[in-house]
């Protein structure tokens, strides 16, 4: 159980240290549409390469703040009846819901999106605007690394769930950690 706990512990903190991380992006991002409004609204001139610039930052922050959503449990769910159920219940509703749904996508989705930026990687695909961002088969690797941050949350819960279930405590890193203080 040690070493289910202690991967569950690293993912956990892995995500923690790249949410962290991709939300400085948010600031990069304002800035940015700051400097480009000023230089639109002042000099009626902007650059294709900035307004790619803010999309791929825009989705850098969505893709790599994935798992850190999850792990902090900021995803979209319906939490009618999930509020109310027991540590148990959710472990349940959890271990079933990432084996049933999560896993089985992220993998999906980490394989497509792999061959889509590989081909892009290959035709050494750039921007079609003039001036656009060269390389832009880095921001399709995005989404195969935002994927996988995902897929690996989503092993550390169905991890917490498991050893919910078998009656050990959550450590302080998971997001079951303080629903189990509160009940405890």
């Amino acid at each position: 159980m040690s070493t289910l706990r202690r991967l569950a512990d690293s993912i956990h903190m892995l995500n923690e240290r790249i949410g962290q991380a991709a939300s400085w992006l948010s600031t990069a991002l304002m800035l940015l549409v700051v400097v480009d409004v000023i230089v639109r609204y002042y000099f009626n001139d902007t650059q294709a390469w900035i307004i790619e610039l803010e999309w791929h930052l825009f989705g850098l922050i969505f893709l790599l703040g994935a798992g850190y959503a999850f792990r902090h449990d900021k995803h979209v769910r319906v939490d009618v009846f999930y509020a109310k159920f027991s540590e148990r219940d959710k472990a349940w509703v959890n271990l079933i819901g990432g084996l049933i749904f999560l896993l089985p996508w992220a993998i999906l989705l980490i394989l497509v999106s792999y061959d889509y930026a590989l081909i892009a990687y290959r035709i050494g695909e750039g921007s079609p605007d003039p001036g656009g961002l060269p390389a832009r088969y880095l921001i399709k690797f995005a989404v195969t690394a935002g994927m996988v941050l995902l897929l690996l949350q989503g092993l550390a819960s169905i991890i917490d769930s498991l050893l919910v279930l078998k009656g050990v405590p959550p450590s302080k890193h998971s997001k079951l950690y303080t629903e189990h203080q509160n009940h405890g």
